[in-house]
């Protein structure tokens, strides 16, 4: 049984109040598909609100910490709530179930918690800074491992593209594909994050990846057994987990990869 401390039991239960609105629109959605106007002013309206239901949450169960959402800037120091509502936004807006809430509690650049819920699928994922990553169970929550694959060969990777540089998702696709045969592109870092935790997802490569999309799901692979890494660092054996929240530029894997997925990047 895994132990769920008093503040993860909070934030766990804010953002499980706040995905009740969400959930709601986003049954709506698929009756917007067909329409002409389509869906994205839904969907922005969708954001704000899950946003701001996020903040009067936490406002209630936890008023001493500031709750600050992705468009906004972070702390340098203290500790704060950081909050994603919609991650995995085009998914969403299409009627894809692929999209989560993402939440960490922050000290500085310290991740003490993570949570990363789905509500379309009911899928909760939630860690604590050195007591693990777990899946929510009804009975009994399950432990999570990262994966032990030892070769490229077969190996499942999620992949961010960078809209804002085509040509480096284009090399990192093309050189992810001959390296690892397969390769997936979900719309959601968060999500991928929890899968690579679960063990479900072999690695992930996300450059230019926004704190709030990734905090809480860096923390469910590190607990998991798994690494952090930047796609810059020249050492892939250990960890500078400052240096890849600075730079968003993110990659995730067990270690038994991680030497080999650089490697893709190279």
């Amino acid at each position: 049984m895994a132990y769920i401390s008093p503040m993860l039991t909070n934030i766990v239960t804010a953002v499980k109040k706040a995905s009740v609105n969400l959930n709601r629109d986003f049954s709506e959605i698929e009756c917007l598909q067909n329409s002409v106007k389509g869906s994205l002013d839904f969907t922005r309206i969708a954001f704000d609100k899950i946003q701001k239901g996020l903040k009067n949450e936490f406002a209630k169960i936890m008023p001493a910490i500031p709750c600050v959402a992705i468009n906004e800037k972070v702390p340098q120091n203290g500790m704060y709530l950081l909050i994603s509502g919609i991650e995995g936004l085009a998914n969403f807006a299409h009627g894809n179930p692929e999209f989560a809430i993402s939440a960490a509690l922050m000290n500085g650049q310290t991740i003490l918690c993570g949570v990363v819920y789905n509500p379309a699928r009911d899928e909760l994922f939630f860690a604590e800074k050195g007591k693990g990553a777990y899946k929510e169970g009804f009975r009994s929550h399950e432990r999570l491992r990262v994966a032990s694959k030892q070769e490229l060969e077969g190996a499942l990777v999620a992949v961010k593209p960078n809209a804002g540089d085509v040509e480096q998702s284009a090399k990192i696709i093309n050189n992810t594909l001959a390296m690892c045969r397969d390769v997936r592109i979900s719309g959601a870092v968060a999500l991928d994050l929890a899968y690579v935790a679960a063990g479900k997802l072999d690695a992930v490569i996300a450059p230019e990846t926004m704190l709030a999309s990734m905090a809480a799901g860096v923390l469910l692979v590190k607990e998991a057994g798994g690494m952090a890494l930047d796609m810059e660092q020249a050492d892939t054996r250990t960890e500078d987990l400052p240096m890849v929240l600075n730079s968003g530029n993110l990659m995730a894997v067990s270690f038994n990869l991680s030497q080999k997925i650089a490697k893709v990047l190279k």
